[in-house]
C-alpha cells in the first residue's frame, strides 16, 4: 500500500528523524525544569533553584563582560537558552540508548543560522545603515576607497562563513566525541567507564560554552560602535 501523499506527489512522513525527537525531548526537559523551579521559588535558594541561579549569574556576567551592561541584560536570556539547550542535547549522547541531536548537522545548522540573522538584525537596528561601516575596515576616507571595498568583500565572506563554522564545529566535535567514547569503551569496557563519562561530560560543557561565547562575541561586534 502506497504512503499517503500531499497534493498527490509528496509522501507524508510517518515519523520524525531521531535528532528532531531528541531535540523536542531536550526542550521538554528545559521547560519542565523551569516550571519546577518557578513553582517553588524561595528567597533562600536551595537544590535546583540554587543551581539555576548559578547558571543565570554565569550567563549574565558573560553577557555583560563581553557586550556591556545595557545590551548584556537584553541578550543574556538568549545566551542562557542556547547554552542550556545545547548542553542537554550533548548530554543525551551519554545516556545508553539515547542519541545526541547535536551530532547531526541539520540540528547544529538550525541554531547557527538564526544566530547569524539575530546579530545582523540587531546590528542594523542599533546603528541603522551605518552598521555597514563595520564591514569597511578602520580607515574610511576617499583615498582609502579601494582598501574599503577590499575589506568589505572580506568581511561579508567572513560573516557568511560564521554560521557554517558554528554548525560544523559543534557537529564535528560531538561526532568525534561519540567515536572516541565508543573506541575507549571497546578497548576498556570495565576499566575506564567512569573516565569515559567524565570526558564526555566535560566535552559537552565545553562545546555548549564555545557556541554561546561565539554567539556573545558576534552580538558584541554587531552592537558596538564602528571605528
Amino acid at each position: 500500500m502506497e504512503a499517503p501523499t500531499i497534493l498527490g506527489a509528496v509522501p507524508v512522513l510517518k515519523e520524525f528523524p531521531p535528532y528532531v525527537t531528541y531535540s523536542w525531548l531536550a526542550m521538554a526537559v528545559l521547560i519542565g525544569t523551569a516550571a519546577a523551579v518557578k513553582s517553588k521559588l524561595s528567597l533562600v535558594p536551595s537544590g535546583l533553584q540554587n543551581l539555576m541561579e548559578v547558571f543565570a549569574d554565569f550567563f549574565m556576567s558573560t553577557a555583560e563582560s563581553n557586550i556591556g551592561h545595557h545590551y548584556g541584560e537584553k541578550f543574556y536570556p538568549l545566551l542562557g537558552t542556547i547554552f542550556l539547550y545545547i548542553l542537554v542535547c550533548n548530554l543525551f549522547g551519554l545516556i545508553p540508548g539515547f542519541e545526541s541531536p547535536t551530532s547531526n548537522i541539520n540540528m547544529t545548522a538550525s541554531m547557527a543560522i538564526p544566530v547569524f540573522f539575530i546579530y545582523q538584525f540587531y546590528g542594523f537596528k542599533v546603528h541603522g545603515i551605518k552598521y555597514l561601516k563595520h564591514f569597511m575596515g578602520p580607515i574610511q576616507s576617499v583615498a582609502a576607497i579601494p582598501f574599503m571595498m577590499f575589506m568589505f568583500v572580506l568581511e561579508v565572506i567572513g560573516h557568511i562563513v560564521r554560521p557554517i563554522t558554528l554548525s560544523v564545529r559543534l557537529f564535528g566535535n560531538m561526532v568525534a566525541k561519540h567515536i572516541l567514547l565508543l573506541v575507549l569503551a571497546i578497548l576498556a569496557p570495565i576499566v575506564v567507564p567512569s573516565v569515559i563519562l567524565m570526558l564526555g561530560t566535560l566535552i559537552s560543557f565545553i562545546q555548549a560554552y564555545v557556541f554561546m561565547l561565539l554567539t556573545t562575541l558576534y552580538l558584541a561586534g554587531a552592537v558596538e560602535e564602528g571605528h
